[in-house]
């Protein structure tokens, strides 16, 4: 199956929030997740969850999810959004290279990156990324969490921060 460039009915475009917007969504996001996440141990809980509220707080998450680190390669997760690309070896994409340096992507403009080894193009309506290595309580790399835009430039270090934030919930 071939990513077309339609945007699916059930999927809204991207609009993007200034910075003093965008720090108020995180902190509405994350007195969600913490309200409803409160006690929870079970990791897959904690991710549908947290793709769920910040898809819904954030109106620039176009696509979230998380790659679960799985026999030496990164495998799709809990998402919301088209369909992801189910595979990922370690070092490809900007999913590969996260798990691989685990250190945070910020991608202002995927289509700028080579395509097939710096960026895989799950659907071509990404145009901008950023994704954050998830560690567990033993500081081992359990999944990366990705989330696209349809904009160019929507991720920045605010959105690093809080992100990073939010996913030290698997390091509890």
């Amino acid at each position: 199956m071939s990513a077309s460039a339609e945007m699916p009915y059930f999927i809204k475009p991207s609009i993007n929030l200034s910075t003093e917007e965008k720090h108020r969504a995180y902190r509405e996001a994350i007195a969600a997740i913490d309200a409803n996440l409160a006690g929870e141990t079970q990791d897959m809980i904690k991710m549908v969850t947290i793709n769920c509220l910040l898809k819904t707080y954030l109106p620039y998450f176009y696509w979230t999810g998380f790659y679960l680190v799985q026999d030496g390669r990164l495998i799709v997760g809990p998402y919301q959004g088209t369909l992801g690309c189910l595979y990922i070896n370690f070092g490809r994409g900007v999913c590969g290279k996260a798990a691989t340096e685990r250190k945070t992507q910020l991608v202002p403009n995927t289509h700028a990156l080579a395509q097939g080894s710096e960026h895989i193009a799950c659907d071509p309506n990404s145009l901008s990324e950023i994704v954050v290595p998830v560690f567990n309580g033993k500081e081992e790399l359990i999944a990366v969490f990705d989330v696209d835009s349809t904009l160019e430039g929507s991720f920045d270090e605010v959105d690093q921060s809080y992100l990073e934030q939010i996913l030290r919930v698997f390091a509890d």
